[in-house]
């Protein structure tokens, strides 16, 4: 299934596969060179890189060949190799300075330096080691071990292009298990099958442990021989590191069984040793870029420290569930119960820390059960058997029958043994089983098809290799983890504790974790009550000015609410300054949304500094409302000029203007929205503020001291559109058809955000195209309901996309990541744009748009 080992004997399992192959594969050229720089091996098809026979480079300078600035070049990237498995790698190297650019790899490999040349990518060049860090980033969000093999699988084919990528994990044995994968919809899954150790022996390993990627771009591809096969001391030329280095044929042959015609695999290690491989196939020939190979080589490392960060998570939070368990168990008896009263929620307990389908209490001769386990009288006579094994530890088996014959008259109930020792002789039980593997286990392809055998033997064919993995597996339970087994040593001692009632030390537990959690709950006391404290100021005050309850609700939730929506403006900008004009826009947007255009603001905007932004969300809030229910705002024609200035101090000026409303009076009583606009400023910041009554409209100027102003800067200019309210994703699948969906992106990253908000929409399908030609090649070989279309694709645009689109009435919008409508989609019409960056609701809103512009 994956890159097998190098030809050699493999049922020698204990040679070291260093001294490989004498050949590469064709599609690059490899020469070797001694500490002095002579030329001691190349490859037989180097002639058609430096014009001569390969035979005649023995020998030679590397001078005599290779341009002194890429030799220069080269030597540098030597000095700086750390380990000796390191690989320096040169891209657009001018190698034999004829203006010829090639990528070059170079590692020692004994006392010899290796050089591996191939030819550079030609024309638009993406720098795919860019690729990585967003989506390293985006994995990181994966809170499972699961979630984030699931997540590389399905990055690193979004970045290679291969039609399956798979996680595989080793287990202890050697033998694998596909844990997850991606794969496109014309290839079967092979998620969950097991794999034996004898398809990657143990000295294939190794050397995966060593070099971290291995590529095979067409297996028909005839190889290279490398010549001499042996050097000047006798020995073959090691290629453990080199990345063109031939393959098995017997792999091929693997291979070729599958049907598959490419592949590449990454090394996954963890705390130095290999805990799996990322596994591709492809099933057309596909050569990758350099900078691809790279990009995913760098990709396997970072995921190697997410996972490890993972797993080190997992064990932690087992450990965690191990001491929750041991709290839980010891209050469960701290009154006085037996450990075999309400055995059911026991069990249910353990189960949650370690997963089984069977436990059996066996205490004073008492049985009982819950789940799949052996009869009473089969349970005595493993009961005698673990005594002799001592009661001092946990005693753990996936293969019982294999040292307990008599298990095989409950085989299939279980095949997996945990057993917890629980009183000084040995004799009471707590004991876990866990049922034969094989019931789980589901194989890709059809049983019915007959198996064909490859020239190397009937075992080398994925069938005949699964068949052998049944074989060997047969009797076995899913093995019990390092982290159950220490978490059954935990509960063990916990349940000893219990046994022996040593309640003292249970008491003093719970006394320590009763005062670090009387700590916490007075910290949370005293950020609740200032909390509250606000509220129910909020609650007291608006009570004068309500004339029912609605009237009462209505104002308070308003209020809150604006100190929300100030919360989420600091929140966004990770409680860095924020914009007062946002904040007056996101108030008008608020409560005056069909008055946008009567609400003018002026001046430079003003950054103000998170400890004063909610209160000036209040005043601000208070200002609006106003004049919504009795100033400008409440009729048709009233405006509101805000004008934002600086003051000789630095501080910030803010000018309140309503002109062309109501006539306005002056109050009779101060209500608590009159006392918010007039003292929280002087109070709360230190400023001033002045609030006046004229008739022709309400005028008030607030000062804010130049300490809680960040900076003032430029206003951006915004075009305001009336406000559409999104439908529902249901409602815009049901729309368009609820079909396939065509996203045209050329950055893998956002491609896959897009398709993750369609999908959710209720979209069937989503195709990614990352250039015009895939596009339209997309559109005329299927049905799309819908598109969305990134108006520029690096050296072209989607123009051509959507003429077609619009030929057939496919209805579509657009992406832009400048921030504005761009003149290439005005002849387009009025074809909606979401801008970058996006979320759901701009995605909803401008489908929302275009499916109301249809109807």
């Amino acid at each position: 299934m994956i890159d097998a080992a190098p030809p050699v004997d493999l049922t020698t399992c204990d040679l070291e596969p260093i001294h490989v192959i004498g050949r590469i594969q064709s599609f690059g050229w490899l020469l070797s060179f001694s500490s002095d720089w002579i030329i001691n091996h190349a490859s037989l098809n180097c002639s058609d890189l430096f014009g001569c026979d390969a035979r005649e480079l023995i020998g030679v300078p590397a001078t005599r060949f290779l341009a002194p600035s890429a030799l220069h070049d080269l030597r540098t990237r030597l000095q700086i190799l750390g380990a000796g498995s390191a690989v320096e790698r040169v891209f657009e190297v001018d190698l034999l300075g004829d203006g010829r650019v090639f990528d070059v790899a170079v590692h020692p490999s004994g006392r010899s330096f290796v050089l591996e040349i191939e030819p550079h990518e030609g024309g638009r060049r993406r720098d795919y080691v860019s690729y990585v860090r967003p989506m390293i980033d985006r994995m990181r969000q994966a809170p499972t071990v699961e979630q984030l093999c699931a997540s590389a699988a399905r990055h690193l084919r979004g970045l290679t292009g291969f039609d399956r990528v798979m996680i595989y994990r080793f287990e202890p044995t050697g033998a694998g298990e596909v844990i997850a994968e991606s794969r496109n919809g014309t290839v079967d899954s092979f998620k969950g099958l097991h794999f034996p150790a004898s398809d990657i022996p143990a000295q294939a390993r190794r050397l995966y442990a060593r070099n971290m990627l291995r590529i095979i771009t067409d297996i028909d591809d005839p190889t290279v021989q490398i010549y001499p096969a042996v050097g000047p001391n006798g020995d073959p030329l090691d290629l453990s590191m080199s990345g063109l280095r031939a393959v098995s044929p017997i792999h091929i042959e693997y291979l070729r069984n599958m049907g598959v015609k490419a592949s590449m695999s990454v090394s996954i290690m963890h705390r130095g040793k290999l805990w799996g491989l990322m596994a591709c196939h492809h099933y057309a020939p596909l050569v990758l870029s350099y900078s691809v190979r790279t990009a995913s080589e760098l990709f396997g490392e970072f995921f190697s420290y997410l996972l490890e960060q993972r797993v080190a998570d997992s064990t932690m939070e087992k450990r965690i569930d191990a001491v929750k368990l041991h709290d839980e168990i010891m209050a469960r008896v701290a009154g006085g119960g037996t450990l075999l009263e309400a055995f059911g929620e026991f069990s249910e307990s353990i189960r949650k820390v370690i997963p089984h389908d069977g436990i059996v209490g066996w205490v004073h001769d008492e049985y009982v059960f819950e789940g799949e386990v052996p009869t009473r009288a089969q349970f005595e006579e493993l009961a005698r058997f673990l005594n002799t094994a001592g009661a001092s530890s946990v005693w753990a088996s996936d293969n019982v029958v294999s040292a307990f014959e008599p298990a095989a008259a409950w085989l299939d109930k279980a095949a997996g043994v945990l057993a917890l020792p629980v009183s000084r002789s040995p004799r009471d039980y707590i004991v876990l089983f866990r049922r034969e593997q094989l019931r789980e286990v589901h194989w890709a392809g059809n049983p019915e098809k007959p198996v064909e055998l490859g020239p190397n033997g009937p075992r080398l064919t994925p069938r005949k290799s699964f068949e052998l993995w049944k074989e060997e597996m047969g009797g076995h339970a899913r093995p019990w983890t390092i982290d159950e087994i220490n978490a059954a040593e935990s509960l063990r001692i916990t349940l000893l504790e219990v046994v022996l009632r040593l309640a003292d030390a249970a008491n003093a537990e719970r006394d320590r974790a009763h005062r670090q959690q009387d700590m916490l709950i007075a910290e949370l006391n005293h950020r609740v009550r200032n909390i509250l404290n606000l509220i129910r100021g909020l609650v007291s005050q608006s009570k004068e000015g309500a004339a029912s309850i609605d009237d009462f609700a209505e104002i308070i939730g308003s209020r809150i609410q604006a100190l929300a929506r100030a919360h989420d403006q600091v929140t966004r900008t990770d409680w860095s300054p924020s914009s007062l004009y946002n904040l007056i826009r996101t108030e008008t947007d608020a409560y005056a949304s069909k008055s946008q255009d009567r609400v003018r603001i002026s001046g430079p905007d003003a950054l103000i500094a998170p400890t004063a932004f909610t209160t000036l969300a209040l005043v601000i809030h208070e200002l609006m409302t106003n004049s919504c229910k009795y100033g400008a705002l409440s009729d048709s024609r009233g405006l509101v000029q805000v004008t934002l200035s600086r003051g000789d101090d630095g501080g910030l000026r803010i000018d309140w203007h309503e002109s062309d409303g109501p006539a306005v009076k002056a109050p009779t009583r101060r209500g608590f929205g009159s006392t918010i606009i007039e003292r929280t400023i002087p109070h709360e910041l230190g400023g001033s503020a002045a609030v006046d009554f004229p008739t022709d409209g309400l005028r008030a100027t607030f000062l804010v001291p130049d300490e809680h102003i960040s900076s003032f800067e430029t206003p951006s200019a915004v075009v305001r559109e009336p406000q559409v309210e999104p439908d529902s994703g249901a409602s815009i699948a049901a729309g368009l058809g609820g079909g396939t969906a065509l996203i045209v992106e050329d950055n893998v990253i956002i491609a896959m955000e897009a398709e993750d908000l369609l999908r959710s929409f209720g979209f069937r399908d989503c195709r990614i195209a990352g250039s015009v030609a895939e596009a339209l090649h997309q559109i005329r070989d299927g049905e799309v309901s819908f598109a969305m279309l990134d108006v520029n694709l690096g050296k072209e645009t989607s123009d051509a996309v959507a003429a077609e689109l619009i030929a057939q009435g496919t209805p579509f919008i657009f992406a832009s990541g400048y921030g504005e409508r761009l003149s290439t989609t005005s002849r387009f019409g009025n074809v909606p744009m979401v801008t970058k960056p996006y979320n759901e609701r701009d995605l909803r809103g401008a489908v929302t748009k275009l499916l109301r512009g249809r109807g």
